[in-house]
């Protein structure tokens, strides 16, 4: 159950069209559609900064906690729109993306004008630019925006953001992006650039990932130790946040609740291929790792991106773990 005053407030500012809180002064106001594990960090930040924020979820779990953290739910993404001067979309495709933005009761329907949809959900490149033409006739802008830095980084408020809309749309909505992000990156100026930019990036955190898932299955089978393996991967040329993040999952065995649900990976992989196709570039590694993940979420559907190793150890019989059994 939403709190009195928290219901009252946005409903006196729908009639109103202004902020009830600090005695009537207006603060700059943020929304969040899609409040899981990215979405509910981009909310966290959002309000440590001085943020009025206003968010959705279909989950109710997830409502009550943004509330407890001081957000202001709404019932409708409309109401999301109507209460925010840039509204973060976080949620899981192109077609969601496409229904909390552009529907009837969306997001754009309600904005006040010169406001910014900041769509930092992960989709097809073809869709984000469907978006931004949709836009092109209303006076809501769309800042095109994915990030990568998953579970900590939302929670963190230490994302990258690749961010495509034009450099004084940028220049405007820019702390509200600072809330979230460590680096915000310009990647260019029209829909679909940013989340083009994300396809490449995955690709080649899928095609890491999916290395190390088979490089440890290999030092299984041959008798290393998961920690020596650790160390020297950690601190030779290869060495890198990804595979030293998969890694220390898989020798601690670790293959849940992360954050970092092998779906999204799987999702991430299939926009990066669909890319390539409509371009014409062949794509070894990624459709590789494509077939590990595939696997992966097949076997372990509810689990997280290591578990992909899980699939491999079964064939060969065997597992890594830091130490090996005395």
């Amino acid at each position: 159950m939403v709190p009195y005053r928290k219901r009252f407030l946005i409903m006196e500012r729908q009639r109103t069209g202004r902020s009830m809180v600090n005695k009537g002064f207006q603060m700059k106001r943020a929304g969040v559609i899609g409040l899981g594990d990215m979405g509910s960090g981009l909310a966290k930040n959002l309000i440590a900064s001085g943020f009025e924020t206003t968010g959705l979820d279909i989950s109710p779990v997830r409502m009550d906690a943004f509330v407890d953290m001081g957000g202001l739910a709404a019932r409708s993404a409309g109401q999301v729109g109507a209460n925010a001067d840039a509204v973060f979309v976080m949620v899981m495709n192109g077609d969601q993306a496409k229904a909390v933005i552009l529907g009837k009761d969306g997001v754009a329907a309600s904005m006040p004008p010169g406001g910014a949809v900041i769509l930092t959900a992960t989709i097809k490149p073809r869709e984000a630019r469907e978006i931004g033409e949709a836009l092109e006739d209303t006076d809501v802008h769309l800042i095109d925006s994915p990030v990568s830095g998953g579970f900590p980084g939302a929670q963190g408020g230490t994302l990258t953001l690749m961010a495509s809309a034009p450099d004084k749309v940028l220049d405007r909505f820019e702390p509200f992006m600072r809330a979230v992000s460590a680096d915000i990156h310009r990647v260019g100026t029209e829909p679909g650039m940013g989340q083009t930019v994300k396809a490449c990036l995955q690709t080649l955190i899928g095609s890491i990932f999916s290395a190390t898932f088979e490089a440890s299955v290999l030092a299984a089978k041959a008798g290393v130790e998961g920690e020596a393996l650790l160390k020297v991967f950690s601190t030779s040329a290869a060495g890198c946040a990804c595979g030293t993040t998969a890694l220390e999952a898989i020798i601690d065995r670790k293959f849940e609740n992360s954050g970092s649900g092998i779906g999204t990976m799987h999702k991430d992989l299939t926009i990066s291929l669909d890319l390539a196709e409509e371009l014409e570039v062949p794509m070894y590694m990624a459709a590789t790792a494509m077939q590990i993940f595939h696997a992966g979420k097949s076997r372990f559907p509810d689990g997280d991106n290591w578990a992909c190793t899980k699939v491999i150890e079964d064939i060969v019989g065997v597992e890594l773990h830091r130490k090996r059994s005395r």
